[in-house]
């Protein structure tokens, strides 16, 4: 699938460099998110494996929480 690039007229400059630069804030604040969210699962997920009866969530959890690390990164 291509994207055909149009061109943007001189007067409307301002407004897509605007919409840019929102989109590049929020994607690395959502990578960012996601990275300290799957961070917090992994210590949840530890905490739970330490009690023998946890560890059925405990897992799960971990390995999600990593996942969500390795998504924030790349």
């Amino acid at each position: 699938m291509t994207q055909e690039k149009t061109k943007t007229p001189w007067f409307l400059w301002p407004f897509v460099a605007l919409w840019r630069l929102i989109a590049a804030i929020v994607e690395v604040t959502g990578r960012l998110v996601a990275a300290i969210l799957g961070l917090v699962m992994m210590i949840v997920g530890i905490i739970l494996t330490v009690t023998v009866v946890g560890a059925v969530i405990g897992i799960p959890l971990i390995l999600f929480g990593f996942l969500l690390i390795l998504r924030g990164i790349f």
